[in-house]
């Protein structure tokens, strides 16, 4: 869905509206933040020819450089920084902030900017520049990917539990489920240490407010705390996929227990068979009348001396 919104101040209170038209009607001191979702190339023409700022190209935006990912002139900050979805995709994010107007692009429907709008009009004196904005979009986001970071260690805890209720009935769709959670913990940290490379950034930048700078601080301090939370992930996720192995080796050894038993048990007959089965011509019990009935018994006589020994040494 394509959608423009222009965020301007009128009055001490924040208005948008949905169309470029706007910008000739009022100050370009009152504007205080425009977001691009998926518009036409010619908005962003307008938008760039209006505000003297360039809009990178999606390929642009995606680049993991640093070089690429912040950017920093005497008068702007330009910044890409990876949303995740509930879904786990990314979805790249260009931040433009010149004359404390902040410009964002994007091309997917995003929680945290529709939250960010709520608390620009439910605390308006809140959000006085565009710098303010991008502070709280920040915000909004990490509370997000801590929400995230939650979510994923209940599925860890549940498939613990689940390991704990199947462990003599366990296939691969276990492991499947951990590798699926390990992906899942790397893109969140992933994601998180790139909001952490821009941020750090704009804490060393000479024109950003002042009065910001603690709450960027704190955003640090935030995803560090978060990057504590995945490894803990990380280790509970390699701890399960031990557990899981370990499981497998005890019902491979069951198995591999059951085959060596009834080998060992049927070793003393097969030996008493092959003995009676040889082809010599002195053998005592060839001609013997109660032969036959004798071997049987030998082999029943063996097989359960074998069994005793097993059960007296626990082995069964």
């Amino acid at each position: 869905m394509s959608e423009l919104r222009i965020f301007y101040k009128e009055k001490e209170k924040i208005k948008i509206s949905k169309t470029l038209d706007i910008l000739k009607e009022i100050d370009k001191k009152d504007i205080v933040w425009i977001d691009l979702l998926d518009v036409k190339e010619e908005v962003e023409t307008e938008l760039e020819q209006f505000l003297k700022i360039y809009i990178q190209e999606d390929e642009e935006m995606e680049e993991i450089e640093m070089s690429s990912r912040y950017m920093q002139t005497d008068d702007s900050i330009v910044a890409n920084s990876n949303f995740l979805q509930n879904n786990f995709d990314t979805e790249p994010v260009n931040f433009i902030v010149k004359n404390s107007v902040l410009v964002t692009v994007r091309d997917a429907e995003l929680s945290a900017f529709n939250d960010t709008v709520k608390k620009m009009f439910v605390n308006t004196r809140n959000f006085p520049t565009g710098f303010h904005v991008l502070v709280a979009l920040m915000e909004t986001r990490v509370e997000y990917d801590a929400d995230m970071i939650e979510d994923t260690t209940d599925l860890i805890t549940n498939l613990s539990k689940e390991i704990t209720n199947r462990s003599e009935n366990i296939d691969e769709d276990i492991l499947i489920q951990i590798k699926d959670l390990q992906e899942k913990v790397t893109i969140i940290r992933q994601n998180i240490m790139d909001k952490q490379r821009v941020i750090s950034n704009m804490l060393k930048c000479d024109f950003f407010p002042k009065d910001l700078q603690p709450r960027l601080t704190m955003i640090i301090k935030d995803i560090n705390s978060l990057f504590e939370y995945t490894k803990f992930g990380f280790d509970r996720l390699d701890y399960l996929q031990d557990t899981f192995l370990g499981l497998v080796n005890i019902e491979q050894n069951k198995i591999i227990k059951i085959f060596t038993v009834v080998n060992i048990v049927f070793l003393p007959p097969t030996l008493i068979a092959s003995m009676y089965g040889m082809n010599f011509d002195f053998m005592p019990e060839l001609h013997w009348r109660l032969g036959y009935p004798f071997a049987i018994m030998l082999m029943i006589v063996f097989t359960l001396f074998v069994l005793l020994i097993f059960r007296l040494k626990k082995w069964l």
